[in-house]
């Protein structure tokens, strides 16, 4: 039996370049990007969520996030169906900054590379970004993650 999953996902944006997870679909062979996140815990907040997602997988932790979209997302990966309902943040802070564009980090908890993309990189054909709803929010996330408040 399957079910619905809650997820909360973040996206920081600097200078152009969102940082993401790098993903490989083999039943398709489709390279993909997916936000930084994962699934709500039983008593916990969206946005206690995304913050623990952050530094169980980078070993960071964002200084502010912000709700920038709710998402439904009904899809198939590696041959399996899925449904999730995500919360897509923004997130910034001084630790984010501070990772540099030529960085590649692995994801503490699984291994999967997470690496600084140039934005007009994504695209629906050759480089995805998941979960859906993610990509219209990138310019959102740009700026928020340009607003001072450091």
């Amino acid at each position: 039996m399957s079910a619905i999953r809650v997820i909360a996902v973040g996206l920081p944006v600097r200078e152009g370049r969102l940082l993401a997870l790098e993903g490989f679909e083999k039943a398709t062979g489709q390279r993909f990007l997916r936000a930084i996140g994962g699934g709500v815990e039983f008593g916990e907040t969206a946005e206690q969520a995304v913050r623990r997602e952050f530094v169980e997988e980078l070993g960071l932790e964002p200084d502010e996030v912000e709700l920038i979209s709710v998402t439904e997302n009904l899809f198939e990966y590696e041959g399996e169906p899925g449904h999730e309902i995500a919360f897509v943040f923004a997130a910034r802070g001084r630790a984010l900054d501070e990772v540099p564009f030529d960085a590649e980090l692995f994801v503490l908890d699984e291994g999967s590379p997470i690496r600084w993309y140039d934005i007009s990189d994504i695209n629906p054909i050759d480089l995805p970004l998941y979960p859906n709803g993610a990509p219209a929010a990138l310019d959102v996330a740009a700026a928020f993650g340009k607003a001072v408040a450091r």
